[in-house]
């Protein structure tokens, strides 16, 4: 579950990415605390201009997912500075929780390809640090371990820790 206050960019480009890259292993949703209703028209182009399944994709409320019947969290990101400190719900089961703060694309002016940059480099930070989180083997390690892999992953910057793809020569 990625929660950002709006769930309109951050938390959609990230529910997309983890659907696609870890669709074996895990299914992703996001969610905020004071939703849009209304995905961000640069973040829906973004995930659609890069292949991601963007029919699922909305902008809804953590209330569908507290509650009986909800479904079951095991991790729990927030992805926006100020969802970090919002009061969550009581999720089912005790989910792993996580802090992976993201700059606003949406609080960026300027011109449209100013303002597509500040998305691309958003999704470009959270698709890192997802693919970090796919490399941590989180069947074989304890739980306090797997927290301060993933609070790390958030203290850490993306920049530092490049994707394969952009290393290979």
């Amino acid at each position: 579950m990625f929660l950002c206050t709006a769930n309109a960019a951050r938390s959609i480009l990230a529910e997309a990415i983890l659907n696609e890259l870890g669709k074996s292993r895990f299914h992703a949703s996001s969610a905020g605390s004071q939703p849009l209703g209304a995905i961000n028209r640069y973040a829906l182009n973004l995930v659609r201009n890069m292949g991601h399944d963007t029919a699922v994709l909305r902008s809804k409320s953590l209330d569908e997912f507290a509650g009986s019947g909800a479904p079951h969290m095991d991790l729990v990101f927030t992805v926006c500075d100020s969802a970090v400190n919002e009061a969550c719900p009581v999720w089912p089961g005790h989910p792993t929780m996580a802090h992976w703060g993201v700059p606003d694309p949406k609080a960026a002016t300027g011109t449209e390809a100013e303002i597509a940059v500040a998305f691309d480099e958003a999704y470009r930070m959270l698709r890192r640090r997802i693919e970090l989180l796919l490399a941590i083997p989180i069947g074989s390690i304890d739980r306090l371990a797997l927290e301060e892999s993933l609070r790390e992953i958030g203290r850490s910057d993306p920049a530092a820790h490049p994707a394969p793809e952009q290393t290979a020569q």
